[in-house]
């Protein structure tokens, strides 16, 4: 394979691991742009609702890579496993924020994020002693179609991860800008005191931003599954740190940076583990990490603003 081939390969990988880091990275950036919190809980919402929609596959008779579907079969049993799934990862954001997170909403310093990285463990050892510690061979109902374009090979399940990505992130985007309860999450991510004077209902507007967050969490807990063909219980570590990286390269609480930094993250990802070497993929991503919040505290499209506390 030629070096221009390589590097078109790369790109196409790394694009489809970026949208799965976006999808992600928008979870932290919504929530920490309303309440300066970082959700550490996140990371294992995205690995129950992989787990969310392996089970949800399986419903239908998937196991394995034992059976392909096509046309409106693979359509209908595709939007229901993402809908599925994400209404309750959705809902598990939700639950998060009311049980374990309302009650400390007007207590001040570290202990909002500690519990969250509680949470985070609950969940963790939930799927670990329910399961099991071995990784699972994920449903994959996609006909095995590839192209190649220009000596690279582009599958349909990259594709489908473009696609889904695209419609979320600008369905997302849209909410946020045109919609009334959009609206409001602006309005309450600059004052919250000065948006519920308002009238805004701030309880409703942070419950918003867990579901919608979640259920992106959950949306790519599936497009991991159906990318690598498999989930674990610790898959939400690595995807999630990585996803994090990408909220603060971008400028965490800003929803377009989330986006552009899990693409950068994933592309990162790719041309580093295979031009340099895949041991060296997590020191690359990290040392970014470091030197961003470094010397670019805010990200590459955020800006410092005094703290709302």
């Amino acid at each position: 394979m030629s070096f221009s081939s390589l590097l078109l390969q790369q790109t196409i990988n790394g694009l489809s691991l970026g949208a799965m880091y976006a999808l992600l990275a928008l979870g932290f950036t919504l929530i920490y742009g309303i309440l300066e919190l970082i959700n550490f809980s996140h990371f294992n919402v995205f690995m129950v609702g992989s787990f969310i929609a392996m089970w949800t596959l399986q419903s239908f008779g998937l196991s394995g890579q034992s059976i392909i579907l096509t046309g409106l079969p693979l359509v209908g049993v595709l939007l229901a496993a993402f809908a599925v799934t994400m209404l309750a990862s959705g809902t598990l954001g939700v639950v998060i924020e009311r049980v374990s997170l309302r009650p400390l909403r007007g207590i001040t310093g570290p202990a909002a994020m500690i519990t969250t990285i509680g949470v985070s463990y609950i969940l963790f050892n939930i799927i670990l002693v329910t399961v099991g510690a071995d990784a699972k061979n994920f449903p994959n109902p996609l006909p095995p179609m590839r192209w190649h374009v220009d000596g690279a090979v582009l599958e349909l399940r990259e594709v489908l991860i473009w696609v889904v990505s695209l419609v979320l992130m600008a369905g997302l985007w849209l909410f946020v800008q045109k919609s009334r309860l959009g609206k409001a999450m602006r309005a309450t991510a600059q004052d919250p005191e000065a948006a519920r004077m308002m009238g805004v209902d701030v309880d409703r507007v942070i419950m918003t931003a867990f579901f919608l967050g979640s259920a992106l969490a959950g949306a790519g807990g599936l497009i991991f599954g159906l990318y690598y063909n498999f989930t674990s219980f610790i898959i939400g570590f690595t995807a999630g740190l990585r996803a994090f990286t990408a909220a603060v390269l971008g400028g965490i609480g800003n929803v377009p940076g989330a986006m552009v930094g899990g693409i950068l993250i994933g592309l990162i990802e790719a041309y580093g583990g295979q031009f340099i070497a895949t041991e060296w993929a997590d020191v690359i991503i990290f040392s970014i990490l470091v030197l961003v919040l470094v010397f670019r505290p805010a990200g590459l499209f955020g800006r410092l603003a005094p703290s709302k506390s």
